[in-house]
């Protein structure tokens, strides 16, 4: 985790976090930032992908080796061999910040896989069910944590329910996610 945690590092000091603002003008609880050939973005025009950081106008930072190679290994194991992610959305939870039950719908190929990587605090994952009102199980997830879902299950509903005090050793009091994705 040290390797990751120096490379999120680099990441950030080239695309710092920030509060991204829905369709509907409410501010996201939960700074965020990316990595890769494209970077998903939110404001008052939609949800999409984009090449550019929207803050500075610059590509995004390359995703780091590590992180790509975390991915690949983690979809392969899950039974996605072949897995190349050109997208890494990075969450910054603090205590109570969450993410309501949404899909992943603005990539282009259903076909591939997420990867969810979990750093420093606990949270509980959701996994819901095919519409919004199904009952979501609620799943711990710890630091080191991998999270791999596609195929019948890739558009299954999701979110994190409000993060809870706490600290961590290497990320103090918050969490930090990885959503690796195959957006272009």
């Amino acid at each position: 985790m040290p390797l990751l945690w120096e490379a999120l590092q680099q990441v950030l000091t080239q695309a710092p976090l920030r509060h991204m603002v829905t369709p509907g003008g409410q501010r996201m609880s939960v700074p965020l930032t990316n990595c890769g050939a494209l970077g998903w973005t939110s404001d008052r025009g939609g949800y999409r992908y984009r090449g550019d950081d929207p803050l500075s106008g610059r590509a995004w930072p390359a995703m780091p080796a590590a992180f790509a190679q975390l991915a690949r290994e983690a979809a392969a194991a899950a039974g996605f061999a072949g897995y190349a992610p050109d997208a890494c959305l990075i969450n910054c939870y603090r205590p109570g910040a969450r993410l309501t039950l949404h899909q992943d719908r603005n990539e282009r190929d259903f076909s591939q896989p997420i990867v969810s990587v979990s750093l420093g605090i606990a949270a509980t994952f959701l996994w819901g069910g095919a519409e919004r009102g199904d009952r979501a199980a609620r799943v711990p997830l710890f630091h080191g944590d991998v999270a791999v879902w596609g195929g019948v299950d890739r558009l299954r509903f999701h979110g994190i329910a409000p993060v809870r005090e706490a600290h961590h050793p290497l990320t103090g009091g918050t969490r930090i996610n990885f959503t690796f994705r195959r957006a272009g």
